[in-house]
């Protein structure tokens, strides 16, 4: 697509009204709706092969979808939220424009009720970040910034801020939205394709950064999860989100960074799709395979 195009795209978005604003663990097979979900945080953690893709489900039964995997995922997408029964989602992230994270996001939107949208201040010259744009306006949907501060209103129970990108000007990896949920004496840390550049930001920000379950960045590439980083988060669990791909992700050094620090892994690649479970004090972890 043109520069022009998605000018005029974008344009379009503007007078349309829809603009972009730029402001003890229990393994077991997984069975969706089998786990009870009463009073409990569900992260589930999708197998969209190589990309990433998060769907949380709130102790009231709110939703919240992060990412939806590469553009070949698509009709699984749909299938994931029919099989979980979701026909709204609350909140959707697209933590950036990567194919991998926001290819499947179109037919989301498309396909279900959507309440509010977040997208960090970045765009692509792609027909994948076009698709998306499009989707959103014929939905009739604005793009709130996501950004380091936000509160996302979600659900009273659980805690949901938006801790990074801390600055504009980064590359798309290190502009990725990262998400840290807290649910009673529990935590997840949600990081997008988040990079080095982005994970010192954070650092020197002051926030916050520990975490029980880390998603760890950009697909366990050696380009993230530094270990001043990862010491900040100090994890007890960690799930790469990776399938089959030719960068090899996820790097050995990565792997074994996390060894060292005693951290539980769960792979994409290797188990399925992945589910964790939070009732506020402990989690429980079930694997599709």
């Amino acid at each position: 697509m043109s520069i022009v195009l998605l000018g005029c795209l974008l344009l379009s978005f503007i007078i349309s009204g829809c603009s972009l604003e730029w402001e003890s663990q229990n393994e077991t097979t997984i069975a969706p709706g089998s786990v009870d979900s009463e009073s409990k945080l569900r992260v589930i953690f999708l197998d969209v092969g190589q990309g990433a893709s998060q769907l949380l489900i709130s102790p009231t039964g709110q939703t919240m979808l992060i990412d939806a995997g590469n553009n070949d995922r698509e009709e699984q997408m749909v299938e994931y939220l029919e099989q979980y029964g979701v026909d709204r989602l609350d909140i959707v992230i697209g933590t950036h424009p990567d194919a991998d994270h926001i290819g499947g996001l179109d037919a989301v939107i498309n396909t279900v009720d959507v309440g509010k949208i977040y997208m960090p201040k970045v765009q692509a010259n792609t027909k994948t970040f076009e698709s998306l744009l499009r989707s959103i306006k014929n939905k009739g949907l604005k793009v709130t910034t996501a950004k380091a501060g936000l509160q996302l209103d979600w659900d009273e129970q659980v805690d949901v801020t938006m801790i990074a990108p801390v600055v504009n000007g980064l590359d798309n990896n290190n502009m990725s939205a990262v998400i840290k949920v807290t649910y009673g004496d529990t935590s997840f840390l949600l990081t997008g394709d988040a990079s080095s550049a982005s994970e010192k930001e954070m650092i020197g920000s002051g926030v916050d950064l520990q975490a029980d379950v880390l998603l760890v960045g950009h697909h366990g590439s050696k380009s993230s999860t530094t270990l001043s980083f990862l010491n900040q988060v100090n994890p007890e669990y960690a799930v790469i989100q990776v399938g089959d791909n030719s960068y090899g992700h996820p790097k050995e050094t990565i792997l074994e960074r996390l060894r060292k620090k005693n951290i539980e892994v769960y792979r994409n690649d290797l188990q399925g799709t992945v589910e964790i479970t939070s009732d506020g004090l402990d989690y429980q972890v079930t694997t599709e395979r």
